[in-house]
């Protein structure tokens, strides 16, 4: 569902970082698109045809093998942008996990600006190395971190993103993001509440102490956001 450009566009981070100009340059190709929870932009394969500025909305890129698993190896919200690469083939299945608006516009139009406008190419390959030291992060935490911390990161995380305290979280959708058996989240989450740091409902989970939340995630959740501080600009984080 596609609606008109207007300011909400500046609530993306990136696109609230860019100079005025750029901006008057990319608004009138921009459209408000509202993303449903659970909706598959694009699978494994596919051709990205579009770019996606999220404004409230969460998009998680997820790998999945040949048994049908699946494992989260990225994640897009307000602070970033989902775009396609050289080739335009999506590597992985890109899944909405949180419902809402994401301004979109074509990869064409996009590649021009992006050629034409210096300053917001700077901006996107900044951006682009801040996926990939994140990227780097993910691979040495899944490898050495327990399911505990990881879980109190990927919460942080998405409560950062979402900025709000309850968020529709299953212990299933959990499981599949971390790579590990449902039986082992429905432990760490009620290791969580019992602790009194998140109450679980019936499809959510509310964050009820974040600073003990931080205390419990690993080292990764600081290291990331330490990230995104040292490369991309005040008004992109």
């Amino acid at each position: 569902m596609a609606k008109p450009p207007n300011a909400s566009h500046r609530t993306n981070w990136l696109l609230a970082a860019l100079e005025p100009e750029d901006v008057a340059l990319l608004e009138p190709h921009l459209e408000t698109v509202h993303l449903t929870q659970g909706q598959v932009l694009y699978d494994t394969g596919g051709t990205i045809s579009h770019a996606y500025f999220p404004d409230d909305a969460i998009v998680s890129l997820v790998n999945v093998m040949e048994d049908g698993g699946t494992v989260e190896v990225g994640v897009f919200g307000c602070e970033g942008l989902l775009s396609a690469l050289v080739t335009r083939e999506a590597f992985g299945r890109y899944v909405v996990q949180l419902a809402g608006a994401a301004s979109r516009i074509s990869c064409e139009r996009l590649d021009e600006m992006r050629n034409a406008r210096p300053n917001l190419r700077h901006l996107l390959m900044r951006y682009g190395e801040v996926l990939l030291a994140q990227a780097l992060q993910n691979v040495s935490c899944n490898a050495v971190h327990p399911v505990e911390s990881r879980c109190c990161r990927w919460i942080l995380s998405m409560r950062d993103r979402a900025d709000q305290d309850t968020l529709p979280l299953t212990h299933e959708f959990l499981a599949e993001m971390l790579a590990v058996q449902r039986s082992s989240v429905s432990m760490v989450t009620r290791t969580l509440q019992t602790a009194g740091l998140i109450r679980q409902s019936r499809g959510s989970i509310t964050v009820l102490n974040r600073a003990g939340l931080e205390k419990t995630a690993c080292e990764c959740y600081g290291k990331v956001r330490l990230i995104y501080q040292r490369l991309l600009p005040d008004g992109a984080r």
